[in-house]
């Protein structure tokens, strides 16, 4: 066999080994080391292997995972989430549809702090979702905003995507950030926008009752400063050391995950244990996002030798599909496979064979990378997988709650996300003209 063909067998059995239900680590490390074993030869395998495993984790950058991380959940515990949202409950419950924005508003500053969607969906289906439902909303609505709006997560830095992106990709961290603010910003508005269309024109599908007869917690000025000052601090130490230049990413986080910890330990969220169970959990979310990188370095290695990627791109470039057919169909898998797996592991799949074709179509890789980011998160959204619509599942609790309502919640914010998406692709400096500068 050529090794094209044996590159192109390697995707096909990796993709029939995850379908079979192979942890994709091992599948990618399984198919790689026998990929490179049969184009050159075991040992060159056995070397390269343990090259991968060196150079591919012993960066300084890595540090970065575990330490937002960390951020995320110390912050999660702490209840900074419900304040964020009793501050933005106070500014918008009068306005129409008013607690589903302030939900909007409180996942996108929630996001600038933790980086993780579950982390957001997890939060605010405690704590947004019975406000909502208590001052009249369908729970469909209430679970569907909580659902679209956790993918900002992701998106507005930090985010645990784009720093995955960003080592795949070899491109800057802190750029990588950067570009999300546009992006971010413009999801936010779009949902925003979104739920105002719902309830002028489709109200049914907010309210259960034409009018909220539930009582308001009293909040004063002291109350919403009280409230928004730990976040606004934190928000100022590791947004802006980074991108005042203080703080490289790996400083930003350390920094991020102190200021989260003296936030913990201020309002005695960490109880006997807790602190300790934290570090477990960033110890285990850390080493499975290692070892998932390493895995897709191996990988995209064993591409490059056999030839595919330079293949597809001649395939996709010189015929007549062209740079943005390929884009389109790109996109199209991303949320198709957003379906069935997780949102690293598209990433981890696709990247190695696409972001040769992509480099030599000329596309902006920052660019590239935003429209990856959120054509995955689209992902969270979709069943049957819609990681995000299972985890506020879980967190609700409640028995009378079906999967189903909250993907039906969601439709709205999908159709969002696909019009935030199909502009980016038409203006990309919504995504580079920061991360440009």
């Amino acid at each position: 066999m050529s090794p094209v063909e044996i590159g192109s067998y390697g995707i096909a059995a990796l993709v029939l080994l995850i379908y079979l239900g192979l942890p994709i680590g091992i599948g990618m490390l399984s198919v790689s080391f026998i990929g490179v074993a049969l184009i050159r030869n075991e040992t060159v395998s056995m070397r390269m292997l343990g090259a991968v495993a060196n150079d591919s984790l012993q960066e300084y950058l890595f540090a970065v995972v575990p330490l937002f991380v960390l951020m995320g959940l110390l912050v999660t515990v702490s209840g900074v989430g419900k304040d964020t949202f009793d501050v933005f409950e106070r500014l918008l419950h009068k306005v129409s549809a008013g607690l589903g924005i302030a939900t909007v508003f409180a996942n996108a500053v929630f996001a600038s702090i933790t980086g993780i969607s579950i982390a957001s969906a997890t939060v605010f289906s405690r704590v947004a979702v019975p406000e909502m439902t208590r001052h009249g909303y369908t729970t469909k609505f209430s679970t569907g905003v909580v659902a679209g709006s956790s993918v900002l997560g992701m998106m507005i830095p930090p985010s645990l995507l784009m720093i995955v992106y960003a080592v795949l990709a070899e491109e800057s961290v802190g750029r990588m950030f950067l570009a999300g603010i546009g992006p971010g910003l413009l999801l936010s508005a779009v949902f925003c926008i979104t739920i105002l269309m719902l309830a002028k024109w489709r109200p049914g599908l907010v309210f259960e009752t034409t009018q909220d007869t539930a009582a308001y917690d009293p909040l004063g000025l002291g109350d919403v400063v009280r409230k928004a000052v730990p976040i606004l601090c934190l928000m100022l130490l590791v947004l802006g050391g980074l991108y005042g230049g203080f703080f490289n990413p790996t400083e930003a986080g350390a920094a991020g995950a102190f200021g989260a910890l003296v936030i913990a330990l201020m309002r005695r969220s960490l109880g006997r244990g807790k602190f300790w169970a934290l570090l477990v959990e960033t110890g285990q979310i850390t080493v499975s996002v290692l070892f998932l990188i390493l895995a897709a370095t191996l990988f995209s290695r064993m591409l490059a030798l056999s030839g595919v990627p330079r293949e597809l791109a001649q395939f996709f470039l010189e015929g007549p599909i062209g740079p943005y057919g390929f884009l389109v169909l790109y996109l199209l898998l991303i949320i198709a496979l957003g379906c069935l797996i997780d949102s690293i592991s598209i990433m981890l799949i696709l990247l190695p064979i696409a972001l040769p074709v992509a480099e030599q179509a000329g596309f902006d890789l920052i660019w590239f990378g935003v429209l990856t980011v959120v054509a995955v998160e689209i992902g969270l959204l979709t069943p049957p997988f819609g990681l995000s619509v299972y985890t506020i599942k879980s967190a609700m609790d409640d028995p009378d709650l079906k999967v189903g309502d909250i993907f039906q919640g969601t439709l709205p914010f999908v159709g969002a996300m696909l019009v935030a998406l199909a502009l980016i692709v038409l203006f990309p400096p919504i995504a580079t003209w920061l991360a440009r500068l």
